[in-house]
């Protein structure tokens, strides 16, 4: 097929480039939807946004996955924030013209790689480091491993775009959604303004109910504030009346940050979460009392107290959800057989692209990201990688190695899956690599953990950028300038993630125990996997033993079930991560998602389309208001700064 036009005259998303022979497509995208080089991309004011939005973003997924343990999508906020932000500059003077589609593009790539990147080994890996040694990585260590981990996944990414974008034409449907929602922002500034307006004010709403809730009178006080101390609850609050049921856990949810993350996943996830909930601490937790198991806990050393308290329920819970989980997660990637197959076929026409230059002239070298890049990226990161595991950890430098040429492998497996499906497999990826280190490395906790933060780590950070970079293909972009962007919101995102951390979780009890501010569910099933595997099963009581082979079973058998039924079916039945994570959290969490979940329902049956316009900004709002005051609550509580 010839074609004669410009980028600059052509009619853009006019071909459908599936029906283009894959030789060919590259020079058709070129011809028919390339315009990064007629509109500005990579510019200051962009980066400078996307920079300033990813460190803020990238600090509300760090709260968020502590809390939750998932990491909720932050492109789509940044761009209405970012738009919404620079029409208001427009309106009073600070910005004279409307930052272009492709420079929103930008500004979203950047915010993203900050919080993609950077925050989701914190919540996992890290975390459950903290749980299992009882003390923080030095600060040092931590900011290199987290920059050397993130600067991975972009680098990986390189030789999959071209693959799975530019030859494969692979979905990445969250990324045809970010291009989508550019387009209608830029089509209809109106609508746009008032998703920005209805994001503002909820940010603020749930920055009061942060203070509400998180604020301490005496801190308040203390700064000089004491008229405000007044206006800050107690700690204690909600509990059924004194009918004892709180000392299982029974009381009543009070946090707006996971009522809005329940709107966001929807009923059946929420709904599954509240069932497990109810099942665990309602029906589970006076059993356990009736029966003794607390005090056989707390002989055995799995437990500091031998009371009923809702800790220790979460203690015993916490084995039955993580096998439940892990058992969803690998079962659900089996049922993703095909993916892997064809990812494993496509590794020979990639590694074929690496190593050879495209076509004389060929206009896409130009503009691609070079594969000296991906060389150099991957080899002063991976080296990085290397030399701290065995530095801090004492890991033997060939299986440092070893994590890294595994996490290439399995980026292949998870870059795919999100490409077709839009799930990233970042649990599977994670339990995967636990279990094979567990045989390899045996008894050792700490390197089961540390090897396979890299190969999950790396691997979920890929799959997310090329998501970004999808977005940015659609609608016709200069992917160098893209990665570039990328590249710059990993040091934003570290600049800033790393020194919250020590902040937000200065110690283990932060996460653990009955007082802990944060549920870290994600640690929580990672850590349990790497004690199980250093310590065997014999260590585990024995009613842990038969909840793991139930929450296995159901985890299975869940999993399968959703895959096979039909959807008439498939929507009544449970979800087998929502049921795990419940068994991971605290009660109120549960039921602060099913709250979340139904108030968004009954907003749909009233408003379907207010709600389809309405329903995420208002919630990321919340979300993102009480996460940026609940750090700066923790920030002056800090003993340095007071």
């Amino acid at each position: 097929m010839e074609s004669h036009l410009t980028p600059a005259s052509a009619p853009k998303g006019t071909i459908d480039l599936t029906t283009i022979p894959e030789d060919d497509r590259e020079r058709v995208w070129y011809e028919n939807y390339y315009q990064g080089d007629t509109q500005p991309q990579l510019t200051a004011r962009a980066v400078v946004m996307g920079m300033f939005l990813g460190g803020v973003m990238s600090l509300s997924n760090l709260y968020v996955g502590l809390k939750t343990g998932w990491g909720l999508g932050v492109a789509i906020t940044a761009c209405i924030l970012s738009y919404a932000i620079w029409t208001s500059f427009l309106k009073i003077g600070l910005a004279k013209t409307q930052m272009s589609i492709l420079e929103n593009n930008c500004m979203q790539s950047t915010a993203s790689s900050a919080g993609y990147s950077t925050g989701g080994t914190m919540v996992s890996c890290i975390a459950a480091y903290l749980i299992i040694t009882g003390e923080n990585i030095p600060f040092g260590v931590l900011f290199a491993w987290t920059a050397f981990l993130a600067l991975l996944g972009v680098s990986i990414a390189v030789p999959m775009k071209r693959q799975m974008i530019n030859r494969e034409q692979l979905k990445f449907p969250s990324g045809i959604a970010a291009a989508e929602t550019l387009k209608s922002l830029h089509a209809a500034g109106d609508e746009a303004v008032q998703k920005g307006k209805a994001l503002f004010v909820a940010l603020g709403v749930g920055a009061v109910i942060a203070w509400l809730l998180n604020g301490q009178a005496a801190l308040m006080t203390k700064l000089g504030f004491p008229v405000l101390a007044k206006y800050v609850l107690p700690a204690e609050y909600g509990v059924f009346g004194k009918t004892g049921a709180e000392k299982f856990g029974i009381v009543l949810p009070g946090d707006p940050l996971l009522i809005a993350a329940g709107a966001i996943v929807g009923m059946r996830t929420s709904l599954s979460m509240a069932a497990g909930g109810v099942i665990l601490y309602a029906i589970m937790g006076p059993w356990l009392e009736a029966n003794g198991v607390f005090t056989e806990m707390h002989a055995l050393g799995a437990i500091k107290t031998a009371a009923a308290t809702p800790g220790n329920v979460k203690a015993w819970g916490l084995w039955t959800g993580s096998a439940m989980m892990v058992t969803a997660g690998l079962t659900a990637f089996a049922f993703q057989w095909r993916s892997i197959v064809r990812a494993f076929a496509g590794l020979g026409a990639m590694v074929k692209g690496v190593g050879t230059a495209g076509k004389a002239g060929d206009p896409m070298d130009a503009i691609e990201v070079p594969n000296s890049w991906f060389a150099m990226g991957t080899l002063v990161s991976g080296a990085g990688c290397v030399f701290l595991m065995q530095y801090q950890w004492g890991i033997q430098w060939y299986w440092g190695i070893i994590s890294v040429a595994f996490a290439f492998v399995l980026s292949l497996v998870a870059c795919r899956a999100t490409g077709e499906t839009d799930i990233t497999p970042i649990g599977a990826m994670g339990k995967v690599t636990q279990l094979f280190y567990g045989v390899t490395i045996p008894q050792n906790a700490t390197a089961n953990l540390m090897t396979a933060g890299v190969t999950a780590g790396a691997a979920g950070s890929a799959a997310d950028l090329l998501t970004d970079l999808k977005s940015g293909y659609l609608l016709g972009a200069n992917p160098r300038k893209q990665f570039i962007a990328q590249a710059l919101g990993i040091i934003a995102g570290t600049l800033v993630v790393v020194p919250v951390w020590y902040i937000l979780v200065p110690n283990a009890e932060t996460i653990t125990g009955d007082n802990a501010k944060f549920a870290a569910p994600a640690a929580a099933v990672w850590a349990a996997v790497s004690k199980l595997l250093a310590n065997g099963i014999g260590s585990l009581h024995p009613t842990i033993l038969v909840g793991m082979g139930v929450g296995a079973a159901a985890g299975i058998g869940l999993t399968i079930a959703e895959n096979l039924a039909p959807a008439n079916i498939k929507k009544w039945l449970p979800s087998a991560t929502g049921l795990g994570l419940a068994f991971v959290i605290m009660f109120p969490d549960s039921m602060a998602f099913l709250i979340g979940a139904a108030l968004a329902l009954l907003y749909k049956k009233i408003n379907e389309k207010g709600a389809e316009m309405f329903i995420v900004p208002i919630s990321s709002g919340i979300i993102a208001g009480e996460s940026i005051l609940g750090i700066l609550i923790a920030l002056l509580q800090a003993k340095e700064w007071l």
